[in-house]
């Protein structure tokens, strides 16, 4: 059955859209969704079987399991990742929302992802009604990847209407929020204690 594509308003998300997606994934969907960087695809990181198809999609070993979490607060954040010290929350309170994917070693509430122990955990709050409305109704993170192009000159698909023809066969259901950017989000790792930049992308860090 090919995916629904469905038009959101990507600053003022209508609640009855939102729900309908989120029905799509408790039942454990798969979707594409806008960010303040490029599309995402992802779905419930508590649904195991939605978390199995993810990776037949992407094409990724649960081994190789480098995906983020969306969450859509702090308050969130704070129970997947083991340790968060005072001058790292205010780091995060003053980026987040924003294009930035933070990488803190896992607390012991990441789900065991396919029986995979994942020692490191990516963390996204996005600056973006959708998928921020999505989490606070699902009340549970997206496990999410970045949609590529195959085009090495246009690394990322902007168009949604493009990205459903290229996953309509594959996913459950494509959000229109708008064209989405062609900058991923820059990527800070915790994980040594100090924050070191491993992806610059659109978000500027500043410690």
């Amino acid at each position: 059955m090919a995916a629904e594509l469905l038009s959101i308003h990507p600053v003022n998300p209508e609640p009855r859209k939102i729900s309908r997606v989120v029905e799509v994934l408790r039942r454990g969907g798969v979707i594409v969704y806008p960010t303040d960087t490029i599309y995402g695809i992802g779905c419930d990181l508590l649904n195991r079987r939605a978390v199995e198809r993810l990776c037949q999609i992407t094409g990724v070993k649960p081994q190789k399991l480098n995906l983020s979490f969306i969450c859509n607060d702090l308050s969130h954040i704070s129970h997947y990742v083991k340790r968060l010290d005072t001058p790292e929350f205010k780091t995060l309170k003053k980026l987040l929302p924003g294009p930035f994917t933070f990488i803190f070693e896992s607390s012991s509430n990441v789900p065991k992802i396919l029986d995979v122990n994942k020692k490191t955990v990516g963390i996204r709050i996005p600056d973006h009604a959708i998928p921020l409305a999505l989490v606070q109704q699902l009340n549970n993170p997206l496990i999410t990847s970045s949609i590529k192009d195959d085009d090495i000159i246009k690394e990322y698909t902007t168009d949604p209407e493009e990205i459903f023809e290229d996953f309509k066969n594959q996913v459950d259901l494509v959000i229109d929020g708008g064209a989405g950017g062609n900058v991923p989000s820059t990527v800070v790792d915790f994980t040594s204690g100090e924050p070191v930049v491993t992806r610059q992308g659109l978000g500027e860090f500043v410690y």
